[in-house]
């Protein structure tokens, strides 16, 4: 694998603590909570490769694995580990292939499998369908719809997808390519089966009103995960620590310091 650059945004001091963004966002997504976290740890917003101002090997296959391998050489020793979304599912790969390195693993608004089937609930296949046939169009627009459908539900949806349209906006577009692959992962990867091997301390955060990650999930990924801990944000839909970022930060210190 060649080595590429990649952006990692460090602040803070204390035990590192590392923080995955979701698919067509970067690091920057984190502000709301960065202050706060800052605090507490060292903390470390990473752009994936291929996002914001992240290069992608072209060696590399964009992949779980892809991912997690390009990102673990420039990553601290041993730290806690927060993934959001798609990050989530990386973030869960990490925890898999280098629990030695793994303090904690924390886990937002992600499932093991993001599609929904008939005895599983989730995206429904015609909407990721929709974005790859649109991100040949528009990119930007296809980013910023999901945007919308992630803040659904929320009290202040239109003003959350400001923020974060912002906050995402204010670095570069991702690479093109990695986006759609990045996409067709959301579509495919399935961790299911294995989150029983993760053998780190595994805490699960959840809102309420998301509807890429619907309620009614939570139960069956708790059946898979029967060590991991769930914590829901009734009041969030896909972007709690936007929605609600004081409580968010409270029930995050309280997983990783049990």
């Amino acid at each position: 694998m060649s080595i590429v650059s990649l952006s990692v945004t460090c602040s803070g001091t204390g035990t590192p603590f590392v923080v995955l963004h979701g698919w067509g966002m970067n690091g920057n997504i984190w502000q709301p909570v960065v202050p706060a976290l800052s605090e507490n740890f060292q903390l470390h917003c990473v752009d994936l490769p291929g996002f914001g101002l992240s290069e992608w090997s072209p060696m590399s296959e964009v992949s779980l694995e892809g991912f997690v391998e390009q990102i673990m050489p420039v990553l601290p020793e041993r730290f806690h580990l927060l993934g959001w979304s798609l990050g989530g599912l990386i973030a869960k790969q990490a925890a898999l292939s280098y629990p030695e390195r793994v303090i904690s693993l924390n886990t937002v608004a992600s499932s093991p499998h993001f599609v929904e089937s008939d005895s599983w609930s989730g995206i429904k296949p015609d909407i990721l369908e929709q974005f790859q046939q649109q991100l040949e169009t528009n990119f930007k627009k296809t980013i910023e719809r999901f945007l919308a459908i992630q803040a659904m539900g929320s009290d202040d949806a239109r003003e959350q997808v400001k923020q974060v349209k912002q906050l995402i906006f204010a670095k570069p577009m991702p690479n093109p390519g990695v986006l759609k692959q990045a996409l067709s992962i959301l579509q495919t990867a399935d961790l299911r089966q294995q989150l029983k091997n993760i053998e780190v301390p595994f805490t699960r955060f959840y809102g309420r009103l998301d509807s890429l990650v619907p309620e009614r999930a939570i139960a069956d990924i708790s059946a898979l995960a029967p060590n991991s801990d769930a914590v829901i944000f009734n009041k969030s839909s896909h972007a709690p620590f936007i929605s609600e970022p004081e409580r968010f930060v409270s029930e995050l210190l309280k997983a990783v310091k049990s």
